[in-house]
């Protein structure tokens, strides 16, 4: 068995394998527009000879935590033929993968699951979940005049990603995307956008949009500001003799809109999302812009990562008083007679969780996936970030 990245000419069993494994069927048309944008270096495949067993791709993306860039491996498209299958293919790939990734750089991974016990098995864990609305349009919200304006079907990529930039970089976990991504995955051509400008002509909201059987089916609604927002959904509103009512796909986590309707009780869904992981955990805190609290903090952490066992140890986590990190390996400088005791022991799943802001460390020492002193949870908390993580892009 031989893992490597594919050749060109191998498309046709990718394509092969990911049509059986994810139950689709693609025409001749798509498939000659896939081949064409097959990047064969993005995708690792078990091979025993010539034939491929399992595969999956390696997507070199950055996203935004804390308000910087950090750069990202996406895992996509894992798949393995059914009589392939329990052999040990995908443990395989994901660890080569992790492998990869900490070479090139890319300190976090994200992944959308088909079980989220299966990659908690490797070291992923949720870090993120999204609201959906369902609303009949009398209970849309309340038509509001608004300065400036909104004009529909705009294509102008530099103005939708200066908005959609203003508005991911609040959050944690937001993809940034580059101009290939746009065009590739987010103009739909079954989609239209709606684009509000200000009064001196700014570009701060925007939604992307269509309808359909007399449902406005909306996946991504961007603004800047409460004058882009109301505007927006006036926008919508004016479409009452149209629709019947609007499904409002991607919503952020800690979005407030049923409390500024009139009336609330619409239908809502909680989805659990993507799930995220730390590649490397000494490359990712030295770029990690903890809180800034006046003093210098000093933790020492037992981790534990199996399947990436360069973050499997123990470390002393010192945090400067300008929220700079650092994570110094302190498990192979000791003798045993000296060994030191940790102040919190966790696993690469709790630290990922916990550092990307989906939960705090004094829930997880409540559930027990951190140990340790109180003191030492509290300190911990004290200099992570609270912020909202969001996803609005898939995989």
């Amino acid at each position: 068995m031989e893992i490597r990245q594919l050749q060109r000419e191998e498309f046709e069993a990718a394509i092969e394998l990911s049509q059986y494994a994810f139950q689709f069927t693609m025409s001749q048309e798509d498939l000659e527009k896939s081949k064409k944008k097959f990047k064969p270096e993005q995708t690792w495949g078990i091979f025993d000879g010539h034939d491929l067993n399992a595969k999956l791709t390696l997507l070199p993306l950055q996203v935004y935590i804390n308000g910087q860039v950090f750069d990202m491996g996406g895992i996509a498209g894992v798949a393995t033929w059914p009589e392939k299958r329990r052999g040990g293919m995908v443990s395989r790939l994901l660890t080569h993968a992790l492998e990869e990734m900490k070479s090139a750089g890319q300190s976090l991974s994200f992944l959308h699951p088909f079980s989220f016990a299966f990659y908690r098995k490797f070291g992923w864990e949720t870090y993120i979940e999204y609201k959906k609305y369902v609303i009949p349009i009398d209970k849309f919200p309340v038509k509001l005049k608004t300065e400036g304006t909104v004009k529909r079907d705009v294509k102008d990529i530099l103005e939708l990603d200066q908005v959609y930039q203003a508005y991911a970089s609040r959050y944690n976990g937001t993809l940034v995307r580059d101009k290939e991504w746009w065009q590739e995955r987010i103009l739909n051509e079954n989609y239209r956008t709606a684009v509000y400008y200000s009064e001196t002509g700014d570009p701060q909201g925007y939604a992307l949009y269509k309808i359909e059987d007399k449902q406005l089916n909306c996946d991504e609604l961007i603004y800047e500001n409460e004058t882009a927002r109301r505007a927006l959904w006036t926008y919508f509103a004016n479409h009452d003799s149209m629709i019947a009512q609007g499904k409002f796909n991607y919503v952020p986590a800690d979005d407030n809109l049923p409390f500024l309707l009139d009336d609330p009780r619409i239908q809502q869904e909680t989805v659990p999302y993507f799930m995220g992981r730390i590649v490397d955990a000494a490359a990712f805190v030295k770029r990690y812009p903890f809180e800034q609290i006046g003093e210098e903090t000093s933790l020492t952490l037992s981790l534990t990562d199996r399947y990436a066992p360069w973050n499997d140890g123990l470390w002393r986590l010192t945090i400067t008083t300008k929220g700079q990190g650092h994570l110094e390996r302190v498990d192979k400088s000791i003798s045993s007679e000296n060994a030191i005791v940790a102040d919190l022991k966790l696993g690469i799943q709790s630290l990922t969780t916990l550092m990307l802001g989906y939960q705090q460390a004094d829930d997880l020492y409540k559930w027990e996936r951190i140990e340790g002193s109180s003191e030492s949870v509290s300190a911990l908390k004290r200099v992570i970030p609270v912020k909202q993580t969001f996803l609005l892009d898939f995989f």
